[in-house]
């Protein structure tokens, strides 16, 4: 029977149901990220998974707010910055979610992972809103549907891949960040469905007036997915997109800006506010490290350009 999950707790520092060596490994991961964020925590991932070798098999549960926990593997490389408590993950995105607490809309979670967004967005302290987490990899949807049920089935789970168009495709990679079905299809993985944005509206999961986040977190099929949401991005919707760091073509930003009719936005950490992006020269400031990723916005609504131009000036007047 496995043991129950180690319990942290993001606001108190508590940990609870740790024995004396995770207890100790736990100080040990949230130094390493306290000292790794000053160069983009590189080789933090491959540190706290040799340290995971050495600790038993069980999961923690973070409690990330009042109403949303997070469960994983104890020790995983990629999610145990969290517990480093000044750590935060992914600011922009948290920045966007947290102003948008009063407007009705729903997430799309593309590449959910084990859940992150969908646990926090569909809690009440970010409004408690509709999300639907999409992940293709068997082993990654398993934690995700955990992290569903850990917080009373309170969003849905879909067990695919997003593309162009439906289909299947062979899912390949070593990471469970960063698992994809952009390499070779001949590649070791599993073989998963595949759908495309706009196959949701006409599957009825989602309709044609709502308001859309989508995050497209889809490690180097970001293009396919935009071609495959052409309806759906003309809709009152965001799709937020991650631009890796060594991709010095900015080609996700670049595809945005000259084949679509999204305008294209940016958080600049520079001006703190989020700019919309006219020539792609100010991603070559934003994107300092290169073994990062860095999210774009793209949004063809009024509605949402208004809100984020709210955003801004909220951002000035606290800083003035």
């Amino acid at each position: 029977m496995a043991q129950a999950p180690i319990q942290f707790d993001r606001a108190s520092g508590a940990l609870v149901g740790a024995n004396l060596w995770e207890r100790t490994a736990a100080l040990a991961l949230a130094t390493g990220s306290k000292i790794s964020s000053h160069f983009s925590h590189r080789g933090y991932i491959g540190c706290a998974n040799l340290l995971r070798k050495t600790l038993p098999e069980r999961n923690i549960a973070i409690k990330l707010n009042s109403d949303a926990v997070f469960e994983f593997p104890y020790g995983d490389g990629y999610w145990s910055k969290l517990l480093n408590r000044s750590y935060n993950y992914e600011d922009e995105l948290e920045l966007l979610f947290r102003d948008s607490v009063s407007v009705d809309y729903t997430l799309i979670d593309c590449g959910a992972n084990y859940g992150y967004w969908s646990v926090l967005v569909s809690s009440a302290p970010f409004g408690s809103h509709r999300a639907i987490a999409i992940e293709p990899s068997s082993d990654n949807f398993e934690k995700l549907t955990n992290n569903a049920s850990v917080n009373g089935n309170r969003f849905e789970c879909m067990r695919c891949a997003i593309g162009s168009q439906r289909g299947t495709a062979r899912l390949s990679g070593t990471k469970h960040e960063k698992f994809s079905i952009a390499g070779n299809p001949s590649e070791r993985g599993e073989e998963v469905p595949v759908i495309a944005l706009d196959d949701m509206l006409d599957d009825g999961r989602i309709a044609a007036g709502g308001k859309y986040l989508i995050k497209l977190d889809v490690e180097g099929v970001e293009i396919e997915a935009i071609k495959g949401g052409t309806r759906l991005l003309q809709s009152d919707s965001v799709i937020i997109c991650e631009e890796h760091g060594s991709d010095r073509a900015h080609s996700v930003s670049r595809y945005i800006l000259e084949h679509t009719p999204l305008k294209l936005i940016v958080y600049d950490p520079q001006s703190n506010r989020m700019e919309t992006v006219k020539e792609l020269s100010i991603l070559d400031r934003i994107k300092a490290s290169t073994h990062v990723g860095y999210n774009v916005f793209g949004t063809a609504s009024a509605f949402w350009q208004d809100r984020i131009d709210v955003l801004n000036a909220k951002i000035a007047r606290r800083t003035q």
